[in-house]
């Protein structure tokens, strides 16, 4: 970029780049106070939010920490040491594409909760600040995680025939999707919808699944988010289920031999629980919910699908019989 040409970097990363030449310049030293928020609202003219930023963005750049009773104050201690010319040569080669690569990884393997910028900006061994010019938030971060997820699961074209086993399609593609990524089930509102393309892709693939069939948008809607709701739920015990087996060592199918039926049953052989001791100790498996919770929404969808059907005077669709159970998902610890 040439002096004469404006920066598009958003207001808060420029205040923050000029703060941290100050620093490198040694105007400002390790251990002065840097501006208050209040004093960069009058130096910079930007809204109290914008300056609130700067801030944050200089202490996860390892620049910065909050001093009780005092203030921000200036602190590289957290900085490493490598030499600048390593540095500039892997922030020059940073794209969008490798900071979404390295927070799919980060997330998949130790979950959503150990993505921050500072982990990231460490993981890929640039300033946190370098992160801030491809993406502007973690928020945005994970809605392009989000959305890279998505794109590694395309639903199929042209559309399968029949309306069940397109939906069925769907939710097994999102089943694998969530298997793949136990995070992302964290990540999905079903009403402040994701608005990542690839993801309003499987949306508008779903709703063209029941084109057709006589049913107003609405109900096209709520067939759809039923459906993906189902799938997100079961699979919301994922990551949980991930970090427990990580966490003690054993899976969950050790864990349920170890602490099912003994627990429920008494020193004489009785158990208070007599319906719950009868039922095989691994019944509460995540693909078995999952495969039984699937067939029951689709039986319930059918008599919705089948009514206007009816009323238009033609037969009913016949209803596909239920798939072959999933390939059993590795319990083991991610």
């Amino acid at each position: 970029m040439s002096p004469a040409e404006p920066s598009t970097d958003p207001p808060f990363l420029r205040i923050a780049t000029e703060l941290r030449r100050r620093v490198d310049s040694g105007e400002l030293r390790p251990g002065d106070l840097l501006p208050s928020t209040r004093q960069i609202v009058r130096e910079f003219g930007v809204a109290m939010a914008t300056a609130t930023k700067v801030l944050t963005a200089l202490r996860q750049a390892g620049l910065a920490r909050p001093v009780p009773g005092v203030g921000t104050v200036v602190d590289t201690t957290g900085l490493p040491t490598r030499a600048p010319h390593d540095r500039r040569r892997r922030t020059a080669s940073l794209d969008r594409g490798r900071i979404v690569g390295a927070g799919l990884a980060i997330a998949d393997a130790e979950g959503l909760a150990a993505l921050s910028m500072r982990r990231l900006a460490a993981e890929l061994d640039v300033t946190t600040m370098a992160l801030y010019r491809h993406v502007s938030s973690r928020e945005q971060l994970i809605l392009l995680m989000a959305d890279a997820a998505f794109g590694e699961f395309p639903l199929p074209e042209p559309l399968p025939p029949g309306w069940r086993h397109r939906l069925e399609t769907a939710a097994r593609q999102q089943w694998a999707m969530y298997q793949r990524h136990p995070w992302l089930a964290q990540a999905i509102s079903f009403t402040r919808p994701l608005l990542a393309p690839r993801a309003m892709v499987h949306s508008e693939w779903m709703m063209r699944a029941l084109d057709g069939l006589g049913l107003d948008p609405a109900t096209s809607l709520h067939i759809h988010v039923s459906v993906a709701a189902f799938v997100r739920g079961v699979a919301a015990n994922l990551e949980s289920e991930a970090a427990a087996a990580a966490h003690s060592g054993i899976t969950d199918e050790q864990w349920m031999d170890a602490r099912g039926t003994p627990a429920l049953m008494g020193p004489s052989g009785e158990t208070a629980f007599p319906n719950l001791a009868v039922v095989p100790l691994h019944s509460l498996d995540l693909d078995t919910l999952f495969e039984f919770g699937l067939h029951r929404l689709l039986e319930g969808i059918v008599t919705l699908i089948d009514e206007p059907v009816r009323k238009a005077g033609r037969e009913p669709r016949l209803r596909s019989r239920p798939a072959t159970g999933s390939p059993r998902r590795a319990s083991q610890p991610r």
